[in-house]
């Protein structure tokens, strides 16, 4: 859990907390970051506020979704 600040929207928060992870290698590319279930428990979040978080960090070129497997990082920009 994190003390959310009152005048930011949550799903915010919570996805600049992800989008850390990704920055400092606590998630590498390609390996999976934290379903919307493990989102809800981590942070006490509503199941659509980490809908919001994924679809941001999607749209964001950040993480990929594969259907049935789950979501992860993207592959580093630097690669190739």
């Amino acid at each position: 859990m994190i003390d959310f600040e009152p005048d930011v929207p949550r799903w915010r928060q919570v996805a600049e907390v992800l989008r850390k992870r990704i920055a400092d290698g606590t998630y590498p590319p390609r390996t999976r970051v934290p379903s919307v279930l493990a989102l809800q428990q981590e942070f006490g979040i509503a199941t659509a506020t980490g809908q919001k978080v994924h679809r941001a960090l999607r749209e964001e070129g950040l993480i990929y979704t594969e259907p049935g497997l789950g979501s992860f990082v993207s592959p580093s920009t630097s690669e190739g």
